[in-house]
């Protein structure tokens, strides 16, 4: 299972939100790339970015420190917030993200997310970030009938690289992931399914190792925090 350090970008910092609340916003960082860099340094093998702002704008806004970011590393790095069209999802790639995540767009242009996995094959990842169940777009501050387990369905046959399942109530509140609803999940459908919101101690990453296919986990606050020892965690994962 791979472990994702998380770099949440508003304002061009380093932040963490708790519950996805933007006025809730903890910064943790006014050097991006230095984090990023910091990370690395660590034994990383993917970094998660998000792109706040530009999840509520609908575009991108944090792109300076997106591209600091990745002239700083070597490392994959996966990026989301406000990606809903094809032009920005070529863009980002030319300028080397690996794989660039899609949430609003999953649930409001589809085709979108199947013309762009078919065009960048393994580079396309599907966001599904839920509450109660149910997914939430537009930076989670709208709320849809849609099912996550249904939305996770619609792109069995897509190509998608990964799903990217957030459990929003438990994002940043350092009480433990829902490891039973992204186990659910992850065995519910073929494409892997990467772990966010709640990461917050060594355990939480075993539990969800432990507790079904699941690719994957993020974790951000509790990294920044010093809960969770990047180092010690890597070194538990690969053992």
């Amino acid at each position: 299972m791979i472990l994702y350090p998380a770099i949440d970008l508003k304002d061009g910092a380093c932040v963490r939100l708790l519950k996805g609340e933007m006025d809730s916003a903890t910064v943790f960082g006014l050097d991006p790339a230095a984090q990023a860099k910091s990370f690395e340094d660590a034994g990383c093998k993917w970094l998660h970015l998000v792109d706040l702002n530009g999840a509520f704008a609908g575009k991108p806004v944090n792109a300076e420190a997106v591209e600091a970011i990745l002239r700083s590393v070597r490392v994959p790095v996966q990026l989301g917030g406000g990606i809903r069209h094809l032009t920005t999802i070529e863009n980002w790639i030319s300028k080397g993200v690996a794989r660039v995540i899609l949430g609003t767009a999953a649930v409001e242009d589809p085709d979108l997310v199947r013309n762009a996995a078919h065009a960048f094959p393994d580079q396309i990842a599907v966001g599904i970030d839920a509450r109660g169940g149910k997914v939430a777009t537009r930076g989670w501050a709208e709320e849809t009938e849609v099912e996550a387990l249904d939305l996770a369905r619609r792109y069995e046959d897509a190509g998608v690289a990964a799903i990217i399942y957030t459990d929003i109530d438990r994002d940043g509140a350092m009480g433990g992931p829902n490891v039973r609803a992204t186990a659910d999940l992850a065995g519910a459908v073929s494409i892997p399914v990467i772990a966010s919101g709640g990461v917050s101690k060594l355990d939480d990453l075993i539990a969800l190792r432990k507790a079904g296919p699941i690719s994957g986990a993020i974790s951000g606050r509790a990294l920044y925090d010093g809960a969770l020892d990047l180092k010690e965690a890597l070194a538990a994962l690969d053992g």
